[in-house]
């Protein structure tokens, strides 16, 4: 970017006398700017020619000239920001942007939020991190699995405030008496991305793609066949009932891409840049739902915002907020909740501790005052002894057991958990027993080498849309399970889930669910510590903004008003 290139040059020139008039050679500018002589003169004339100074020179070689600055470098970079954005050049826009995290926020902040753009509605969301990509299946970032959900769809989806399966790709489905024979009719009008007409072919031969996937082969393990018995039919035939199944298809996980291009989707939103810097979403015109209120969304890859002691829009990824980072109290708290989703500790059953032992950890992780006096932002967390509302763990008598001389506990993000870890790792080294702590740098247990053999774990649970079906989607295709649990305990785990399945009554399955984790809980093999308060605020001139389960928003329902005259 030449112009950027020029910018910077003008900086160099202006940092000596901080934009005072020069008295200066072309020899001593052209050291400034690490360019020959010549190339100085060019620029000095280009730089003149823009109206960006005025340069006096003295014939003669080495005669020093006047150099007088006529605008700011500061200036300069925000009118060719705002050129970049106007103009639809968001990379070149990020290439301004990079400055030190004071500056760019200063810089940022008229950008940032909901604007009008060329008369174009767009929301930009500064963001701490970059993405990872979407590939099939389960994802491991909220991020992403929200991403997902706005690009690609489903047979069925989740709608913001219902725990209930609604129709997506496929506007009804029915269930034979038995539970075997579940069908599903599509729209006869879909259509991809890039404008190309869905086939029900397609979308079968995605759905027996992502049946080839490990983890969706355990949750869909009921599925027999994927028929189509009509151009705008597909038929799933089952081994056994399974009355989570438009739940299953419901996820994040089961949304179907393009079979050519896999970041073609037929979601509210299509995919037009992503990258290390900048994710950029536009609506899809074709779009077989409610179309989106807002053009363009996009995430600006900024982690310099977001620097501990800047104070900045968003110190953690549950607390998001659109808009300037200067002005928080100009923000509108749009929504703040606690997140179904927790933090857990699970413990290794008849290794090298006994049932008494298991229940002393529990103890302490809730009895003691570690939760309460762990040194994290205000507001972030919030204790929990419940997995889901009225999931209670069990009570049990306070019972001074000693435990073994050594354990190992391994843990994963978010980044919570390492305080957490230190803190109960000092704890237990009072009562005399040494807990080696191991890090899995990961957001969930794949490829965790440690998992199988440690005492104690420590991870991050999202839950979805329909708590009780993530849960049993947990205990079906998590790692976790298989390396915590016996063979024997693990296979008794499947089975009862398999019979908890089959009961096409909802609350007498989510009751039976319940009671499986309460088994878990009241074992001690499993306790919940903590959930994470989630929070979105975003200027006045952004509405529709609903928190949902994963701690984000509709894209599709956010609007902006139209600008005053």
């Amino acid at each position: 970017m030449r112009q950027l290139n020029r910018l910077n040059q003008y900086q160099r020139l202006w940092q000596a006398s901080a934009g005072e008039a020069q008295s200066v050679s072309i020899r001593e500018l052209a050291t400034r700017c690490f360019c020959s002589e010549r190339h100085m003169r060019t620029l000095l004339r280009q730089m003149q020619d823009a109206g960006w100074l005025n340069w006096h020179s003295q014939s003669g070689r080495g005669k020093r000239g006047e150099l007088h600055f006529l605008v700011t470098p500061e200036s300069l970079r925000s009118e060719m920001l705002e050129f970049a954005l106007n103009t639809g050049q968001q990379q070149n826009a990020l290439a301004l942007a990079q400055l030190d995290p004071d500056d760019l926020r200063a810089l940022l902040n008229p950008f940032l939020g909901g604007l009008w753009q060329n008369e174009t509605p767009t929301l930009r969301i500064p963001y701490y991190r970059p993405l990872d990509p979407l590939v099939p299946g389960f994802l491991p970032g909220r991020a992403e699995q929200h991403l997902a959900g706005q690009i690609f769809s489903g047979l069925t989806r989740f709608v913001t405030r219902s725990f209930q399966p609604q129709g997506d790709l496929a506007h009804h489905w029915d269930v034979s008496p038995d539970g075997l024979c579940w069908r599903f009719h599509l729209h006869s009008t879909l259509y991809w991305h890039n404008g190309d007409a869905v086939t029900a072919e397609q979308l079968q031969a995605q759905l027996h793609k992502l049946l080839t996937l490990p983890a969706l082969q355990k949750l869909f393990a009921s599925v027999e066949r994927i028929d189509i018995t009509h151009p705008w039919c597909l038929t799933f035939k089952l081994h056994h009932p399974d009355y989570w199944l438009a739940h299953r298809l419901a996820s994040y996980g089961s949304r179907l891409a393009h079979p050519q291009q896999p970041m073609l989707g037929t979601g509210p939103f299509r995919l037009v840049t992503f990258s290390r810097e900048l994710v950029r979403l536009e609506s899809h015109d074709y779009y077989h739902l409610g179309h989106p209120l807002l053009k363009a969304v996009e995430f600006w890859i900024t982690p310099q915002l977001f620097e501990q002691d800047l104070g900045t829009s968003c110190r953690h990824p549950v607390q998001i907020a659109i808009g300037e980072a200067d002005e928080l109290q100009h923000l509108q708290p749009v929504s703040n909740s606690i997140s179904l989703g927790f933090c857990y500790l699970t413990l290794r059953p008849g290794a090298r501790l006994n049932d008494a032992q298991l229940r002393r950890l529990v103890q302490i992780i809730h009895h003691s005052s570690l939760l309460q006096t762990l040194p994290l932002d205000e507001d972030l967390i919030t204790p929990s002894r419940e997995l889901l509302p009225g999931w209670q763990m069990p009570d049990w008598p306070t019972e001074q057991v000693s435990l073994p001389n050594k354990l190992t506990l391994v843990y994963h993000l978010p980044v919570e958990l390492h305080t957490m870890a230190e803190q109960f790792k000092r704890h237990l080294q009072t009562l005399g027993c040494e807990l080696t702590v191991i890090f899995h740098n990961g957001k969930n247990w794949e490829g965790c080498t440690q998992l199988a053999s440690a005492d104690l774990m420590m991870g991050d649970r999202l839950i979805g849309e329909a708590p009780e079906c993530t849960l049993e989607q947990w205990l079906r295709c998590d790692p976790l399970w298989p390396n915590l649990l016996s063979a024997q305990q693990f296979a008794h785990l499947q089975a009862t889930l398999d019979a908890v399945q089959r009961q096409p009554d909802e609350q007498q399955r989510n009751r039976a669910l319940q009671d499986v984790f309460y088994h878990l809980m009241d074992n001690a093999i499993l306790t919940p510590m903590f959930n994470y308060q989630y929070r979105i605020s975003a200027p006045p001139g952004v509405e529709g903004i609903h928190l949902n389960t994963r701690g984000w928003f509709d894209f599709a329902e956010a609007w902006l008003p139209a600008p005053s005259l």
